[in-house]
Order: C-alpha cells, then structure tokens, then sequence
C-alpha cells in the first residue's frame, strides 16, 4: 500500500498540496464534483485514495457531494470535498446540515472571480461572507486561508483538527492562483504529524446521550454508526439524545450552544501572522494571495518613510477582531487588500469603530493586486 505521508521535498501545486494534506490529516473519504479551478484536487484524490484504503466517489452534483462526506463521517471516515464558488452556493444547506448535527469533515473552497459562472480559470476572494453566512440560521463559522502551497498542505492539517476538535465543519478558502501556483512544499516525517483524534463515546451505549456536552459545550463523544449506540441524527432541533424537539427552549439551548463552543473559545482558534507590526502606523490587513504583494508593500513603504504593518488572516473566521480593536487606538489606520469589493473590508471597519481611517483596495477579481496601487493607499492613508 503506497504511503500516506509522502515524506520529502516537492514541486507541487496548491492544489495537489491541499490532497496530500488532508491524506497526511488522515482523510480517507472524498466525494465531490469537478469544477475549475478545484478539479485537481479532485484528481489528485481520485489517483491516491484507493492507494492509500481511502474510497474516492464523483457525484452527480455538489449538494450530493456535501451530502456524502456528513454521511461518512458519521460512518468513522475523516472526510472532505472540495468545489468552487458555484459549487460552494450548492452545498450551503447541507454545510448547515453539518453545523446543527455537529459533524466533522473539511470543505475546501478553490475561490474564483463570480457571481455565476464567472471567471472559471481566474482568480477571485469574494465568497468570504457566503463562507461566514452563507447557510440559513446562526452558526459560527471556522475558516482558513492559505497563501501558499506550503501553507495549503500545513492548513489541511489543521482544519481537520479543528474540524474533529470543534465537531464541526470548516472550510479552507483558497483561491485560484494558490490553486494553480507551483511551489516547494516540504511534508515532514508522518510522526511529526499531529492529528486530533475523534473523542469516543465515554459512557455505554445504553447510558450515552448523542448530544451531551462536555466543559467546552463540545459533546462529549462522537460514535461510529453500527457500534451498537442509538444514533439519531436531525437537522431538526434537538435534545440531548438528538430527538427533535421543535419549541423555542430547546432552540435556545441548542443553538446558544452551537454559537457559544466557538465564541467562547476564539482565541484558540484564531491565528494570524503579523509583519512589521511592532512600529506600525499603517496597518496593511489581507488573507490568501493577497497578502503576497502586500508584504511586498509593506517593504516599499518602509523604504519610503512610511511605517507600515501587515496582518494576514490565516484563520479569516472568526475573524481577529480583538487584535484589530487593540490597533485601532494607535495606529493611523488600515488598508485592507481584498479581491472583491469588500468583505473583510467591512469587518476591519466595524472592529475599528470610528477610532481611525479605514480603506479599501478591491477589485472584482481575475488578478492580483499591483503593488503600487497598494502602497498608493498606505501613503493616502499616513498623510
């Protein structure tokens, strides 16, 4: 049986990246549609799941697709599908699915230009708040954005376990040219590979509540179907035993839950890497491909006497907003670099609540940013 983990340094895309890191998270179910610019994701599984005991299925489409990576999990399977924006619109009932019955599985969005069809083979960032609101009702999401094929592979890791830790779904915001550009990627030794494992029933089948929380509002353990433990599992409200329970107190129980096990555990979550930061007047704020010609931003300005920062979102939600609240006191103020017209954009306003300037360098997509266009904004900005 071929390896897992495949140990050494490579040339790969961030595309073929994302695979083999949800191969080394221990992903061994994959089902999903092709759509570019994600196909080769795809592919990619399609080749190396059955080399590895992992099962590969196309569906006929992406609600499907959703549909059957919920299901295998809660048949024992780590488990993930990956799409574009198009596709990422279709599964959003059933990544509700997975949200109110607290199912484990990754979903990676490849970001391209829209709405509709769009730019299929160009760049794009604007499914940020789908990704955040996109499925009816309140849930909070968890997010991350590569910027990277390096970072694709490491990411892939952690939003397994974050998936598996949170019982929950998580999505990878990727985008088209992390997608598509070809980089090192070094993939350490498979024991150098954390992998957070699914917490198992601590009681009994015939003591065990499905839905039972433990400290940190997570249930207390998740069974394999045909374990023998009675499993009953709705998208309806529910009580403890996952049993519907349609009235507006077990609502309140529920749902409050479902928010508060990430609300109240965001710093866990939330990481972001901070350049130049310690002096920084402007604060350059950006997540996936973006933030690339942003650090190169960040070196011209200093070069030009402007002290200037950069905050890129590794996890985009829950977004880092108490690091943006504690800046918006000193600092000048904030550009954010988004490849839509506004998304994050909006969150950076809302954390900075009147304390400083805020400003957009957006565009609808099919590109990346020009440096220059950036630090015009840094220099608008520091006057």
């Amino acid at each position: 049986m071929a390896k897992d983990v495949l140990t050494g340094t490579h040339f790969m895309n961030g595309d073929i990246a994302c695979a083999e890191g949800a191969l080394a998270a221990g992903c061994r179910f994959y089902a999903g549609y092709p759509i570019t610019p994600s196909s080769e994701v795809a592919e990619r599984m399609s080749v190396r799941l059955p080399q590895v005991g992992g099962i590969y299925i196309q569906m006929e489409d992406e609600i499907a697709s959703m549909a059957a990576i919920l299901g295998a999990s809660w048949g024992g399977a780590r488990s993930m599908t990956a799409t574009s924006g198009p596709g990422f619109s279709l599964m959003q009932e059933n990544i509700g699915l997975g949200m109110i019955t607290e199912t484990p599985c990754v979903v990676v969005n490849v970001q391209r230009g829209g709405p509709s069809t769009g730019l299929p083979t160009l760049v794009g960032q604007a499914d940020v708040m789908q990704t955040r609101w996109g499925s009816h009702g309140d849930y909070e999401a968890i997010a991350l954005s590569p910027s990277s094929p390096q970072e694709t592979f490491d990411i892939m890791v952690r939003a397994f376990n974050l998936s598996q830790r949170w019982r929950q779904p998580v999505i990878v915001l990727m985008d088209e040219v992390v997608g598509h550009m070809a980089e090192r990627v070094v993939i350490p030794e498979a024991a150098e590979i954390k992998r957070v494992e699914r917490k198992r029933p601590p009681k009994p089948p015939g003591d065990f509540l499905l839905y039972e929380p433990g400290e940190d509002l997570v249930p207390l353990g998740m069974p394999v179907a045909g374990e023998g433990y009675r499993i009953h599992v709705t998208g309806l409200t529910h009580d403890q035993r996952g049993y519907p329970q349609v009235n507006a107190e077990c609502q309140e129980q529920l749902v409050r839950r479902l928010v508060d096990k990430i609300r109240l555990n965001v710093d866990s979550i939330v990481e972001i890497e901070e350049l130049m930061m310690d002096d920084a007047e402007v604060v350059l704020v950006s997540f996936g491909i973006s933030a690339r010609p942003c650090a190169s931003a960040v070196r011209v300005a200093r070069e030009r006497g402007i002290k200037c920062g950069l905050i890129r979102l590794i996890t985009v939600w829950p977004f880092c907003e108490k690091r943006i609240r504690e800046l918006a006191g000193r600092v000048k103020g904030f550009v954010t670099v988004e490849i839509n017209y506004g998304q994050i954009a909006f969150e950076v306003e809302r954390c900075a609540a009147g304390k400083c300037a805020t400003r957009l360098v957006g565009h609808a997509g099919g590109g990346i940013h020009d440096v220059e266009t950036i630090v015009a904004a840094v220099e608008a900005v520091a006057r």
